[in-house]
Formats: C-alpha cells, sequence, structure tokens
C-alpha cells in the first residue's frame, strides 16, 4: 500500500487533506460543506468523547438532549448573540414538498410555510435558556450543570475536513448559578478540563488565557480559551469556556428565589469543543508517513502482523498470538491481530503506519523459534527485537513512554516557537516567515487590534491567564501597555 502523500514541506495544507482522505478518517460528503466521518476517524472521537464525557461528569455534570431547532424569536432576543451568528444561520421555511404541476420534480408546497421560521441550530444557548426557565425557580435549583452531545449547523462558505465545516459534531455545555463568582469558577473549572484533556490524552500542549472583546463568543462577558501550535506555524483554538455573566438569564427572564426570598436573575456559563480537535490531533503529530496517534487516542494501539508460507505456519503464529492478544486485551490495551490473506505483510505495515497506530508487531517462524518478536513504534519508527516473555509488560510500558514522549515533541516544538518581540517590524518580520506565536505588548484597544489583523492578518489569541507584569509599549501604537499577549496566524 502506497502512502503517496504529499510532504508537509512542500503543501502542509494538501498534506493535511490528503492524510485525513487517505488514513480512513473523514470524506467530503454529497452536501456542500458537509462530511463523512468514516470509522476509524468516528473511533478517535468516540475516544475523545469518552475521556471528556468522565470528566464532565466527574466534575459534576449531567448530559441532557435539546432540539435542533430554534425558533427564530428566541435568537433574537440577545443582541449580539444573534449578530455573531446571523451569518451563519441556516433557516428552515417549510415544512412539506409536493410533486410540481408540470411534473418537473419535487418542489416547496407554498401552502406549508411554517408560521414561524426555525433556525438550525449553530448553538444552543437560546433553546437552551428557554428551558431553564421553567426549570429553575429557586436557589434550590442551582446550580444546573447540563452537557449535551449534539450537531450544530453553521453555514460556512470555506471549508476543510474536521478544521471547519458546514455541520460539526461537538459538545456543549450550559450551566446555571446563584452568583457571579459560581460561574467564573465553572468557566475556569471546564478551561482547566479542557488544558488536561489536550495535553494527557491528546499530547498536546496549549496556553491558557482569555480573549479580546474583538474575539470574545457572541454574548459573552468574558471568553477562556486554550490556544494550540500546528506543526506549520499557525495556531488553532481547542476549546473555550464562556462566562456570560447574566445577559442570558435577563434575555429569557430566568430569575431565582435566593435564600433571603427575593429574586435574582442567575449567572450562566457554556464551553465546547467539537471534531476539530481531530483537527488539531492531526496536526499536531502526524508526519510524511502518515498519521501519528497518542496511545490513549489510538483505536487501535498494538497491531500483530504474522509473517508466514502456507497455513501451518499461521497456525503455530497464532498459536502464540491468540493467547498473547487476549493477555494484552486483559490489560486494557486495544489489539488487532491482522492475519489477513489477502494482503502482504509490506502492504500491512504501509497501512497501519499511515493510519498511526502506536505498536506493531511482527511474528514469523524465526521468531517463534527464538522467542521473540518484532516491535516498531509508530513515534519514532524505531525496530527492536524483544523477548516473548515479559512482552505483555513491555508493550504496556512502552505505550506510556510513547504518550509522553509525543506530548514532549510537541511541547518542545511550542516552546521553541514562541517568539518576543519588541518592534512591529520584527513582528511583521516573524509572522511573514517563522510564523508560531509571537509574544508583544499591545496597547489594548479594538482599533489597533483590528490593524494590526489587516495589515498582517495575525490575531490576538490569547492574553495569558495572570499575565506576569511586563510593562513595555505597543508594537503598533508606542501606548504603554501592562504585559504581552500572543499574536498568531490561526485557523
Amino acid at each position: 500500500m502506497g502512502k503517496n502523500l504529499t510532504t508537509r514541506s512542500e503543501d502542509y495544507s494538501k498534506w493535511y487533506n490528503e492524510l485525513v482522505v487517505k488514513a480512513d478518517l473523514a470524506e467530503n460528503s454529497g452536501v456542500r460543506g458537509c462530511m463523512v466521518i468514516k470509522p476509524y476517524g468516528y473511533a478517535i472521537w468516540e475516544k475523545m468523547q469518552a475521556a471528556l464525557d468522565k470528566m464532565f461528569k466527574d466534575t459534576g455534570h449531567q448530559n441532557a438532549y435539546f432540539p435542533i431547532f430554534i425558533p427564530k424569536s428566541y435568537l433574537s432576543k440577545e443582541a449580539s448573540h444573534v449578530e455573531g451568528f446571523a451569518k451563519e444561520c441556516a433557516v428552515v421555511t417549510h415544512y412539506r414538498l409536493k410533486n410540481a404541476e408540470d411534473g418537473s420534480g419535487i418542489v416547496v408546497d407554498p401552502e406549508a410555510r411554517l408560521e414561524e421560521e426555525l433556525i438550525v441550530r449553530p448553538t444552543s444557548e437560546t433553546i437552551i435558556w428557554d428551558t431553564y426557565r421553567r426549570w429553575i425557580q429557586s436557589y434550590r435549583d442551582l446550580p444546573l450543570l447540563i452537557n449535551q452531545w449534539a450537531n450544530v449547523v453553521r453555514w460556512e462558505m470555506r471549508t476543510r475536513l474536521f478544521l471547519r465545516t458546514a455541520e460539526f459534531l461537538w459538545q456543549e455545555g450550559h450551566t446555571a448559578h446563584a452568583t457571579e463568582a459560581e460561574a467564573i469558577a465553572e468557566a475556569e473549572t471546564i478551561l482547566d478540563v479542557y488544558a488536561t484533556f489536550a495535553e494527557e490524552h491528546m499530547a498536546v500542549p496549549v496556553i491558557k488565557g482569555t480573549k479580546t472583546a474583538g474575539e470574545r463568543f457572541a454574548g459573552a462577558v468574558e471568553t477562556y480559551c486554550i490556544e494550540a501550535l500546528m506543526q506549520d506555524g499557525k495556531a488553532l483554538q481547542a476549546g473555550t469556556s464562556h462566562f456570560l455573566g447574566q445577559n442570558f438569564a435577563k434575555a429569557f427572564d430566568v430569575k431565582f428565589d435566593n435564600t433571603e426570598g427575593q429574586q435574582e436573575y442567575v449567572w450562566a456559563t457554556s464551553w465546547g469543543v467539537s471534531t476539530r480537535l481531530m483537527g488539531a490531533l492531526i496536526m499536531t503529530h502526524s508526519d510524511d508517513n502518515g498519521l501519528v496517534l497518542p496511545p490513549k487516542l489510538a483505536p487501535i494501539q498494538v497491531v500483530i502482523v504474522p509473517i508466514y508460507r502456507g497455513q501451518e505456519q499461521l497456525e503455530a503464529i497464532s498459536a502464540v498470538v491468540n493467547p498473547l492478544a487476549a493477555r494484552l486485551r486483559d490489560r486494557g490495551i486495544s489489539v488487532k491481530y491482522d492475519d489477513r490473506d489477502t494482503h502482504k505483510p509490506g502492504f500491512k505495515f504501509n497501512e497501519y503506519e499511515l493510519k498511526g497506530v502506536p505498536v506493531r508487531l511482527g511474528v514469523g517462524p524465526r521468531d517463534l523459534a527464538n522467542g521473540t518478536f518484532e516491535v516498531a513504534r509508530r513515534d519514532t519508527l524505531e525496530k527492536q527485537v524483544v523477548p516473548a516473555e515479559g512482552i505483555e509488560e513491555y508493550i504496556g510500558n512502552l505505550l506510556g513512554e510513547m504518550q509522553d514522549a509525543i506530548y514532549q515533541r510537541a511541547k518542545d516544538f511550542r516552546d521553541a516557537g514562541i517568539t518576543e518581540v519588541d518592534t512591529y517590524e520584527e513582528f511583521r518580520e516573524v509572522i511573514a516567515t517563522t510564523g508560531g506565536f509571537v509574544s508583544a505588548h499591545w496597547d489594548g484597544t479594538d482599533e489597533t487590534e483590528e490593524r494590526i489583523k489587516e495589515e498582517t492578518k495575525a490575531t490576538i489569541r490569547c492574553i495569558p491567564l495572570d499575565p506576569k507584569p511586563d510593562p513595555g509599549n505597543c508594537i503598533r501604537t508606542g501606548k504603554p501597555s501592562p504585559y504581552r499577549v500572543l499574536f498568531a496566524k490561526a485557523y
């Protein structure tokens, strides 16, 4: 199986698109801007979903499900929210089709127009806060900590598999609290959950921070984010957690009786990550040979490939491999024994390298005679001959070592990709050539932020959490600045 991948240095965007398709993760569908997530890609997403879902539940959240359709009037209740999403909304106007009278095909029945048009959810704040009005009456009903796993639609004009599609999968949390302090603490707790998941499961190092006013979620008072650096020097927003203040509570009249019997508006948060994380996973770790998957998220952690001639040799190998596979599974390690007789070992080696399977065991008659296995690790492409005795423990330790090594390699790359600059000339030079995160002073105004974006295509990715005092002058205007922020070109 030849990979025939464009190299990253040749064309990073083309490499990414080819890899997503050739590694059987996803493909474009018959609907413009929408994708089909294939079984192997979905298996990675399921592992992400399972890990995050446990983390949400461990912090007291419950799952629920809300409608995909939102009455148009709901969206208009929070002005900045509707302004932020208006251009991306898909609208349902009719509920029935009929055969055209001239026999030309199916047309919309003009008599079946909806009394109120429905928005296909771009996000669910409005439908959920309309629901919360009925659920919340007293301080005893708080905090309300709800998450939903769902699909959303944002009518994007330029799309790319996983990174930006018209429909995508995600989770969205929506919580209600009695006090401002509780809501802020919730938003920060979820930011920590996202950062822990990204670093410990995805092996993706992230920087935690807050967005500028111009980059905040529509309707939020504060947006917390985690930002990651991809191999091409562009940043990718990997998750956001929003403190919504009382904006949605006031828009939907969600009040509660406090302990003194007085009515107050609740305080809110919302937060989410999406299948965009798949793009982050691919672009952080993979190489010119294909995917490199951290063991914790690999659908197949170990693949065993027999090297044989004839049924007798295969049966002898299988007699050793099948019990080994069972013992590995007992340790919680996912294993595939690929004994297909339709493909040669070389084809299989290429296939599993392309798909990023962390560990590959090769075993033939000589290995059986010597009591050994050939062990190949995907991240470094190193091969070793390892004794069969104690192989389960060896593989368990190797998977842990690989998880750490993949993270450290990405962290070293990220750390080397942060450049401090003090002049606009330096800034423009770094953004145009090496890329990465650029740490620079900014005067805090929307006007300067927008001007820098127009002139360089770089945006402020985040204001680092608890920035250390570092007085200086804005690179663009020369005005005083109390600390540095991180700029980058971004996906």
